[in-house]
């Protein structure tokens, strides 16, 4: 596999990783070959053994003395609360939005949603959901909580979301209730809505994967 420059090698691995998990190659107990790894995606064993350990931490794989690595339980309750603890953290930076929402954010977030709902096409509407994100977490998750959001990404098929068809009908309403609940000066609000939407993407998300013969 060449490599993509301008990624982190250690990156590559972790994105192969979890595309081999949600590919139902690797499935639960399943033990990971790192040399096989390294061999695929031309790279040392060194930012197989750093890929390795992120997943470890995030919850993904699991080593086990003298014996290698495995995939952990990766099922159905996994993938919910897996998007259930990424609703939590975004919520809390939400619901910081929401005791002090500035006439700055306030504007940026009216913008940011205006585009997100006239994005009817998948990528377009992706793309903004990212950027409507970004202007909360950026303004109101410290580096702690922005770590913690990022180590509990919430992992789809690659590429799936940016061709999902029905994310603007189905999601594009938590994104309103956030933004008033915001607007409004409704902390809890503002994490029902991160919670709501997580549980409606998880769904489909397990959907999916059901389809897939992956779970």
């Amino acid at each position: 596999m060449p490599k993509k420059y301008g990624v982190k090698e250690k990156d590559l691995v972790v994105n192969h990783i979890v595309d081999l998990i949600l590919a139902g190659e690797l499935r639960t107990g399943d033990r990971v070959n790192r040399d096989a790894i390294a061999a695929v995606l031309g790279v040392s064993r060194l930012p197989v053994q750093q890929g390795v350990d992120q997943l470890e931490h995030d919850g993904l794989l699991v080593s086990r003395y003298h014996r290698g690595v495995f995939v952990e339980r990766f099922d159905e309750a996994a993938v919910l609360e897996q998007h259930e603890l990424h609703g939590v953290l975004n919520g809390i930076a939400s619901a910081r939005a929401a005791t002090n929402p500035t006439p700055r954010v306030l504007a940026e977030l009216d913008s940011a949603l205006r585009t997100l709902r006239a994005s009817n096409e998948p990528g377009a509407f992706q793309e903004a959901a990212y950027a409507y994100r970004r202007i909360i977490v950026e303004e109101y998750a410290g580096p702690q909580l922005q770590a913690a959001i990022v180590a509990a990404r919430v992992f789809a098929p690659r590429g799936f979301w940016g061709s999902y068809p029905r994310g603007n009908e189905e999601f594009g309403h938590t994104y309103d209730a956030e933004t008033a609940a915001i607007r409004g000066g409704d902390p809890d609000a503002a994490r029902a809505a991160n919670l709501e939407r997580a549980d409606l993407r998880a769904k489909v998300v397990v959907a999916e994967l059901i389809r897939r013969g992956v779970l």
